[in-house]
């Protein structure tokens, strides 16, 4: 039997402005076993929470000297890397990564600050040892 819809497992789920849940920076689901980091540079890394070391999300230092600059950052370790979110209401990706449901995070259009409650605006991965 065919089936009539297409498979978007290699693509983040649509936007849509008019669900909250929605939101194009983070996806949630509980059954998960690994981050899709979608990094500002194009590059897509899975990282296992197996490895998940720690988090800190803190006010970003960069607001003393940029007064636009995103309010929030986040580091994220991982024993093989380090994932630095900037953005603002970053305390729903802490109580997601805390219940190990988020799916993915990515940056988005720091326009749709005022969409969602929740807005990545820039995602950077810095792998911290290499593995074989």
């Amino acid at each position: 039997m065919k089936s009539s819809q297409t498979n978007t497992s290699d693509n983040p789920p649509a936007i849509s402005a008019s669900n909250p849940r929605d939101n194009p920076c983070l996806g949630s689901d509980p059954n998960i076993a690994a981050l899709e980091i979608i990094a500002d540079d194009g590059i897509s890394y899975l990282l296992p929470y197996a490895q998940f070391l720690y988090a800190k999300r803190t006010a970003n230092p960069a607001l003393e000297k940029e007064p636009d600059a995103p309010p929030e950052k986040m580091s994220i370790h991982f024993v093989s890397a380090e994932v630095i979110v900037l953005g603002s209401g970053l305390k729903r990706l802490e109580r997601r990564l805390q219940g190990y449901e988020l799916s993915f995070l990515m940056s988005a259009d720091s326009r749709l600050g005022a969409v969602y409650d929740t807005l990545i605006t820039a995602v950077t991965v810095t792998l911290t040892k290499e593995t074989l």
